[in-house]
């Protein structure tokens, strides 16, 4: 109800754009890690404001992505060699998202063209991996698809078309999962207005994934007293060693 409000006071004030205007939210902004963390669902929803407050009768349709951190990254394609597998050939990509899904409202192939698709990244296809070292064209096609097999086997990339709905061409919402196994950092939560193979209206929201309790606790301790983190890890290390012998032992 809250944010149906504040979409009807800021009606008047959107009203008068010659373009739609987007006006998203998202159920969750701060995620906390914690041991029993099994994953969360962000419903991702809003409201699309019309010029002249009116609807067209054509409707456009919405897609949804939810990305982030990006960072580098070596992937290594493992070969078996005399019975033993081992690591072959290496590509480094530049900027490979660590989490990336989209919902849409009709698969994204029947909303936008291939031009409009590449420069939004709207598609796991379309996500610019940024190969920086493969030898051939082949060679880094090669190791993108890898890249992107291994993360969405692990969830971490995912397509969900028709997952968004559209009440009255007007109000929308979708459900994104996020895996249990998803990084810390910044995410963005991207909404696209499209029409005709265009996006004609766009919004981002920001999303903090955290890690919080004893999870926070110990990733601190490393970072900020990494010497005595490592001492009292191996420490540790000894004691239950030592002590799980002596269990052994006793039985």
């Amino acid at each position: 109800m809250i944010w149906r409000l504040g979409l009807f006071l800021l009606a008047p004030l959107l009203l008068g754009q010659a373009k739609p205007v987007l006006v998203p939210d998202v159920s969750q902004r701060d995620i906390e890690i914690i041991y029993s963390f099994t994953g969360a669902e962000l419903l991702l929803f809003g409201a699309i404001i019309y010029p002249g407050g009116r609807a067209p009768d054509r409707p456009a349709d919405i897609a949804v992505v939810i990305k982030g951190p990006v960072e580098p990254i070596v992937l290594r394609e493992k070969q078996k060699v005399a019975g033993i597998w081992v690591n072959a050939d290496s590509a480094r990509f530049r900027s490979a998202p660590a989490f990336y899904a989209v919902a849409s409202s009709r698969p994204l192939e029947q909303i936008v063209d291939e031009r409009t698709a590449a420069i939004y990244e709207l598609g796991i296809r379309n996500l610019q991996l940024s190969p920086a070292d493969a030898d051939t064209p082949d060679e880094a096609n090669r190791f993108e698809e890898g890249l992107v097999d291994l993360r969405q086997r692990s969830a971490l990339y995912a397509e969900q078309p028709g997952a968004v709905l559209i009440t009255d061409n007007v109000l929308y919402r979708a459900r994104i999962r996020i895996p249990a196994r998803v990084p810390v950092g910044t995410y963005t939560a991207e909404t696209f207005l499209i029409q005709d193979g265009r996006v004609i209206a766009a919004a981002v929201r920001d999303i903090t994934i955290r890690k919080g309790g004893f999870e926070q606790f110990v990733a601190t301790a490393a970072e900020d007293h990494s010497t005595v983190y490592g001492v009292l890890a191996v420490a540790l290390s000894v004691a239950l060693g030592w002590a799980a012998g002596a269990v052994f032992r006793r039985f």
